[in-house]
C-alpha cells in the first residue's frame, strides 16, 4: 500500500485514507471546536501525508506515523487560526469542583467528546496533547509557542473545567428526573 502511494497509484492512495480515516477522525474531533473543524484537519493531513509519504521509512508503525502527523497538522492550524485564543488569561476563574474519578470512567465516549470540545481552544489543545497523545509539558510548550508552566496551568484548568461541566450536567440531569 505504501509503495503503491509513493508510486502516486489512485488505489493506493484510497486503500491508505480508508484504512487509517476512520482513527485519524477520532484524533481530530478531539482537537476540533466541530465536525466540519475535524474534517478539515483531517483533509489537509492527508494531504501532507501523501506529500510526505516519501520519508516514512517503513520502521516503527505506519499508523503512528500517520497519527503523529494529523496531530501535528491539527496543531498548527489551530494555532494559524487562533493564535490569540491558545493562551487564556490568567483572571478566568473555574469553580474548583470535586468528583469521583471513577464517574468519568463511565460516561459515554461522545459526550466526553462533546465536553471536550466545548473546551477553550489553549485548554482543548493542551489537555489532548498532554492527556491523550503523552506529549510532555516541555515539547506542548515548544510546540505551541507557550512556556512550560502555561501549559501545566491550562492542563490544569482544562482538567477543572471538565469536571465542572460533568458535574453541571449531572446536577441538571438528576433536576429533571425529580421533575419527572
Amino acid at each position: 500500500m505504501v509503495k503503491g502511494c509513493l508510486n502516486h497509484e489512485p488505489w493506493a492512495q484510497q486503500q491508505l485514507y480508508d484504512t487509517f480515516a476512520p482513527k485519524m477522525m477520532a484524533v481530530c474531533c478531539r482537537y476540533a471546536r466541530d465536525r466540519e473543524e475535524a474534517a478539515d484537519f483531517l483533509q489537509e493531513g492527508f494531504i501532507k501525508i501523501f506529500h510526505s509519504i516519501h520519508r516514512y521509512e517503513f520502521q516503527g508503525s505506519l499508523e503512528g506515523w500517520i497519527r503523529r502527523i494529523i496531530v501535528n497538522t491539527a496543531i498548527d492550524l489551530i494555532r494559524k487560526r487562533k493564535s490569540s485564543q491558545l493562551e487564556v488569561p490568567i483572571g478566568a476563574e473555574i469553580a474548583d469542583t470535586v468528583m469521583d474519578e471513577d464517574k468519568m470512567d463511565n460516561l459515554e465516549i461522545e459526550y466526553l467528546l462533546r465536553v471536550i470540545q466545548s473546551l477553550p481552544t489553549g485548554y482543548r489543545v493542551v489537555f489532548n496533547m498532554y492527556a491523550i497523545e503523552g506529549y510532555a509539558h516541555a515539547e506542548i510548550g515548544e510546540q505551541l509557542g507557550i512556556s512550560e508552566s502555561t501549559s501545566r496551568s491550562q492542563y490544569t484548568r482544562a482538567k477543572a473545567l471538565i469536571k465542572k461541566r460533568i458535574h453541571e450536567d449531572s446536577m441538571e440531569f438528576k433536576s429533571y428526573q425529580n421533575a419527572i
